[in-house]
């Protein structure tokens, strides 16, 4: 892609001099994060780093719409997140963010394939067509076999792995993970971020990565640190 093609390229998802404030207990404010800029373009992978409570976690809440900042903007597909009313930027979430986080937070009572089921349902797909694509994604990472296992008893690899198929049952342009191999052992974790990029690469989907793990963030194409000067390059 030439300069002048990747400057027409809609990015997946971009923030606009963000910052985000919470109160603190002594009836004050914290600042985690302040005047924030970058984007992340279609298909490209983007690891976050920083010293713990730098803001990376909180950053990437903001980028996938769970939470909304202080000042600035989020924009997602196009769409500034904070124009959207609740159920707007619901479905929005659902088509073109897929999330994966340290713990999977699979739904308990579900099957894995149900799990992988549920986002596509909540987006209005037949439940025949949702349970192929399920399957199908199982497939993928190597967990047709435990398709109807429950999470209790699923490995801790296993169930990030169908967190991983759970994040991609929409076909979403955008994945955020944080720390997704963070409750991993070494094995475990090296046999998580291979599948994560070459289903990522498959798919055309772009990541956006938080974590403290040297060998992952090496493997994204841009590296993003984040400490109390800001974001920079690495």
């Amino acid at each position: 892609m030439s300069v002048a093609e990747a400057a027409t390229v809609q990015p997946a998802v971009e923030a606009r001099n963000v910052s985000r404030t919470f109160p603190s207990p002594d009836g004050g404010s914290l600042r985690v994060l302040e005047g924030i800029d970058f984007s992340v373009r279609p298909g490209e992978s983007v690891a976050i780093v920083g010293q713990s409570g730098s803001g990376k976690s909180t950053l990437l809440q903001l980028l996938g719409g769970l939470d909304h900042p202080t000042e600035g903007e989020v924009w997602l597909a196009g769409q500034r997140v904070s124009a959207l009313g609740d159920a707007e930027l619901a479905q929005l979430r659902n088509a073109h963010v897929g999330f994966v986080f340290q713990f999977h937070h699979l739904l308990r009572d579900f099957t894995a394939v149900e799990n992988v089921m549920v986002p596509q349902l909540v987006a209005g797909r037949a439940r025949e067509a949702a349970h192929d694509r399920a399957m199908d994604l199982l497939d993928q990472v190597g967990l047709v076999p435990r398709a109807n296992h429950r999470p209790a008893k699923l490995s801790g690899g296993e169930q990030q792995r169908v967190a991983v198929a759970r994040a991609l049952a929409n076909a979403p342009p955008l994945v955020l993970a944080d720390e997704p191999s963070g409750n991993l052992d070494v094995e475990a974790t090296k046999r998580l971020h291979d599948l994560l990029f070459e289903l990522l690469a498959r798919h055309g989907t772009a990541l956006v990565v938080v974590t403290h793990s040297r060998e992952l963030a090496a493997r994204a194409e841009r590296t993003l640190r984040l400490d109390p000067d800001g974001l920079t390059v690495t």
